[in-house]
């Protein structure tokens, strides 16, 4: 209105202007008009940041973190976007690696062992083992640690590093059959846990002599006879009880160590025998004993004539089954009657004793 009222007032002179004036001064009238209707911070206002002068986070070209400006809390009402939350501060200072696949994680911690087969040598140790490691709630070392009678003063840590890794439902396993016959075994074992486990496995202690002498022979030939070995005078019937593959048949005597530390509910005494005429069977007490759902059937065994041995049914995942070594199973040398009936004598009264003391006979003479 203001510029049409000053063009009417300017109107009557306007033939004293020249045309091209007259455009000029049109033309001016026009923005004057337009700035009065239109101000200018109306027209280049933006729309308000309400983050503007808070605290900025910028990255410079070597990658480090810069900050802007003063820091302020944005208002209530202005929630970041996802991906303003991905690039905040918080974000940048936490580790946000995506966890690495299920399938790669390891699982479990290393565990002292719950129980261990502590003998005895070869009573069936390997077998009772390999039987029962197929049970999902078990995890064995794989060898013989010898922690308790060789290499105790390494430390528990150094044992532990030596177990498989389990999960907290699972049972840790180990077996060392030199165990049983180690005089100090017994009180180092309750040292570490008084909670632990036992399993004995035992053989008539005649055949198991046999066997014994049998394997060492394989590796040292020149070996004297057994009879040689087994008696200081064979004509009287006097053993040599010193020998170590005598020695060890002394179960009760071995026993007694043992009681000193643990009760005789946590020992579980295997019998070699029925561990090849019936091992589901052995390994259902096992499952027991060790408080196991008994998974490991008679459907996981087959016997093995060549052998004279069950060996493990394969597993699915396999093209054969599993037999134990070239060991297990290996023809015993042949020793004279007389000796075997001379030690059978020797090894009754303790026997008996022995079978008292466990409540089960296990019929060896």
């Amino acid at each position: 209105m203001a510029c049409v009222l000053l063009f009417t007032r300017l109107l009557p002179f306007s033939h004293r202007l020249t045309r091209s004036s007259v455009c000029v001064f049109s033309l001016f009238l026009s923005y004057l008009c337009y700035c009065a209707l239109f101000p200018a911070d109306s027209i280049m206002q933006k729309p308000a940041d309400p983050t503007a002068g808070c605290q900025r986070v910028l990255a410079d070209g070597a990658g480090r973190l810069i900050r802007k400006s003063l820091s302020c809390a944005p208002p209530p009402d202005v929630r970041p976007s996802t991906d303003q939350r991905a690039a905040s501060p918080a974000h940048i200072g936490r580790n946000d690696t995506p966890s690495p696949p299920v399938s790669n994680l390891k699982f479990g911690n290393k565990k002292l062992p719950n129980a261990i087969i502590v003998g005895v040598k070869k009573g069936g140790t390997r077998a009772v083992l390999e039987f029962i490691r197929i049970h999902p709630d078990v995890r064995a070392a794989g060898t013989e640690t010898h922690f308790f009678d060789r290499n105790y003063d390494r430390g528990l840590e150094w044992y532990r590093g030596l177990m498989p890794r389990t999960l907290e439902s699972q049972i840790t396993m180990e077996k060392t059959p030199s165990y049983f016959v180690t005089k100090e075994t017994p009180h180092r074992i309750s040292a570490m846990s008084q909670d632990t486990k036992l399993i004995v496995v035992v053989r008539d202690p005649v055949t198991r002599a046999i066997s014994d002498y049998t394997q060492t022979l394989s590796k040292t030939p020149d070996l004297p006879s057994f009879q040689d070995l087994a008696f200081k005078n064979q004509s009287l019937g006097i053993v040599d009880s010193s020998w170590n593959a005598i020695r060890i048949g002394l179960y009760v005597l071995h026993l007694e160590n043992w009681l000193r530390y643990f009760p005789l509910t946590q020992i579980h005494f295997v019998s070699g025998e029925r561990l090849i005429t019936d091992p589901a069977g052995e390994l259902a007490r096992v499952q027991d004993f060790l408080g196991l759902k008994r998974i490991v059937t008679d459907k996981h065994f087959y016997f093995n004539r060549t052998k004279g041995f069950p060996c493990l049914k394969k597993p699915e995942s396999s093209g054969s089954p599993r037999c134990l070594g070239k060991s297990k199973g290996r023809t015993h040398v042949q020793i004279d009657r007389d000796a075997i009936e001379q030690l059978r004598d020797f090894y009754r009264p303790y026997n008996v004793k022995f079978y008292g003391m466990v409540g089960h006979n296990f019929k060896w003479e």
